[in-house]
């Protein structure tokens, strides 16, 4: 099976990512594009998590049952239908039903992960789920994952 490998026109794997993405700034979605992702995914997941967070990998951001896509637009709206992603599902990240971007106290340096799954299924979890939900959805079911991570202060 082909590598997936997820990137970002925004920023580059390691780099500083935008403050327009940011709860700094506009709080916007970045644009995400997955290469290399296998003809038998039925759906992706996303994942963002803040690594350096006092709380092992603080989730920002929860999306699952997005169509198979090359390319995630950014600025996606927030609640829990996607209607842009064919109404993929938003879980419960950073207390919200959308993309929470980086927003490190005391404006410290921390590293964010962007995690994409790509899954054999559909998932039926409701918009209340949170990360851990997602994860337990999802074993026994990923066909690829790729990763980005970026990092502001």
């Amino acid at each position: 099976m082909k590598e997936l490998s997820l990137s970002s026109p925004c920023f580059e794997e390691g780099g500083l990512i935008p403050t327009e993405h940011t709860g700094y700034g506009e709080d916007r979605s970045p644009e995400l594009v997955l290469t290399g992702l296998c003809e038998g995914a039925v759906t992706l997941a996303l994942l963002l998590d803040d690594l350096d967070h006092p709380v092992p990998a603080y989730n920002h951001w929860v999306v699952w049952n997005i169509p198979p896509a090359a390319r995630l637009p950014g600025g996606l709206p927030g609640g829990g239908a996607v209607g842009p992603l064919g109404q993929a599902v938003q879980g419960v990240g950073y207390g919200k039903n959308r993309y929470r971007g980086p927003k490190p106290p005391f404006r410290w340096s921390h590293r964010y992960r962007f995690r994409v799954f790509a899954l054999d299924c559909r998932l039926e979890l409701p918009p209340t789920a949170r990360k851990r939900q997602l994860l337990a959805a999802i074993r026994g079911h990923i066909l690829q994952e790729a990763a980005l991570t970026g990092h502001f202060r």
